[in-house]
């Protein structure tokens, strides 16, 4: 009954007070109807105060996001599952979920009534259009009576997360040589090429295909031997994205920096979905990928990316350089100077192709200037050493420039190389 009176609404409140008014002038006018009027007044919130506090409604909620995954600027739809497990039916049900702000206002439904062991599902949508993980929930329902003069608030614990990914955009296909390691053009090497002395069998397992058993090695162990698979040869590459504060302009989901980060997270997906083993790497350092749902797991990375304070990319090239064993480097840069630059081009070296995206950010600023002189300074000196360099001014898409991969560096013999 105390839980019931701390639940009164605003209405509930003045229906007492207005019959304990009653009351009271019923008492010193000695009007009898004025004081049936009073009591039953006060009698009405005070029932529901006992009815709401002894209710033993049980309700099960389950959450479903469709899809777990969206990218900025999409909507994705939020099922809520409600079940009445006792055998009593409810009564006048409010329900709020609780999203944060970017995902917009809080979503909030009104059921009149859920019959015993009934079932609701509620759809609503959010969308975002910052990047990053948004937690959904937890769900809470507020009882109340018809009247509207007591309502009780019960919170479920369940939550779940939405991740908003960066704008992947679709890329046409570039040949990048160099992207798989090893040189070459064929993708699968046949170890059986190599002779029947040089082919390393292993013995025969339950399922082995017979046609591929070794008679010579079968004979040479005693037990009967079989080929080895083909292999892949090893393909590898890395993506460079630049996340320095000072290096990018603009602010909101049109800076330079959403731009870079949109085309990195394009790049990795494409590079991916081709096959190529990836690795991550700020300006920060290396960022850890699982092997597993590489293009999602890109992305959950991207997701969550921000601006950083460094002024150099010492620490991202220097995470490169320990790498090793990339066939194709990918970089996506804000503004850099002659420096950087130089620094960046000894990363290109035998057979390593080196694809510079270079995001003009003076046109962030002003369109009107175009390229600034560390910006032609910056690419005269990366084309110089072999690299291919992808010019992304404002306003332009990855896809509409991505072509530009395919022409190879004008390299030259310097000493900056």
């Amino acid at each position: 009954m105390t839980s019931g009176l701390k639940a009164l609404t605003a209405r509930g409140r003045s229906f007492l007070a207005s019959g304990a008014a009653a009351l009271l002038c019923a008492f010193i006018l000695g009007e009898h109807d004025l004081l049936r009027i009073g009591v039953l007044i006060v009698s009405l919130p005070l029932l529901a105060a006992m009815v709401v506090a002894r209710t033993r409604y049980r309700l099960s909620c389950a959450r479903r996001l469709d899809p777990p995954r969206a990218e900025v600027g999409s909507e994705a739809t939020v099922t809520l599952r409600l079940e009445n497990v006792t055998r009593l039916p409810t009564g006048l049900l409010m329900i709020e979920d609780t999203v944060p702000y970017a995902l917009g206002a809080r979503p909030r439904f009104i059921l009149d009534r859920v019959e015993s062991h009934g079932v609701r599902e509620i759809d609503y949508r959010v969308r975002s259009d910052l990047r990053g993980r948004f937690g959904i929930g937890p769900l809470t329902v507020r009882i109340s009576d018809p009247f509207g003069l007591v309502e009780l608030t019960r919170s479920f614990s369940i939550s779940d997360t939405l991740v908003v990914t960066p704008q992947v955009v679709a890329l046409p296909h570039v040949r990048l040589s160099g992207e798989w390691t090893g040189g070459g053009d064929s993708r699968t090497r046949s170890v059986a090429a190599a002779g029947d002395d040089d082919i390393a069998p292993r013995e025969y397992r339950q399922g082995d295909d017979l046609r591929r058993v070794h008679w010579r090695s079968t004979a040479r162990y005693g037990e009967l031997m079989v080929r080895r698979e083909e292999q892949q040869w090893q393909s590898r590459g890395a993506l460079l994205l630049d996340t320095r504060r000072y290096a990018h302009r603009g602010e909101g989901p049109r800076s330079s920096f959403e731009v870079a980060v949109s085309a990195a997270a394009s790049i990795g997906v494409h590079l991916a979905r081709e096959g190529l083993g990836l690795r991550l790497v700020t300006d920060q350092g290396a960022e850890h990928l699982t092997d597993t749902g590489l293009s999602w797991s890109l992305l959950d990375t991207l997701a969550l990316t921000r601006t950083s304070s460094s002024r150099s990319l010492e620490y991202g090239i220097s995470a490169l350089r320990q790498g090793g064993g990339d066939g194709l480097i990918v970089a996506v840069l804000g503004g850099i100077d002659v420096e950087q630059a130089r620094a960046l081009a000894r990363l290109r070296h035998g057979n390593v192709t080196g694809v510079a995206v270079m995001l003009d950010v003076a046109g962030w600023e002003r369109p009107e200037l175009g390229q600034n002189e560390d910006y032609q300074a910056a690419q005269a000196i990366l084309t110089g050493t072999g690299w291919r360099v992808v010019r992304l001014p404002a306003g332009a898409s990855i896809a509409s420039v991505w072509p530009d991969a395919a022409q190879r560096g004008r390299f030259t013999l310097s000493r900056d190389g």
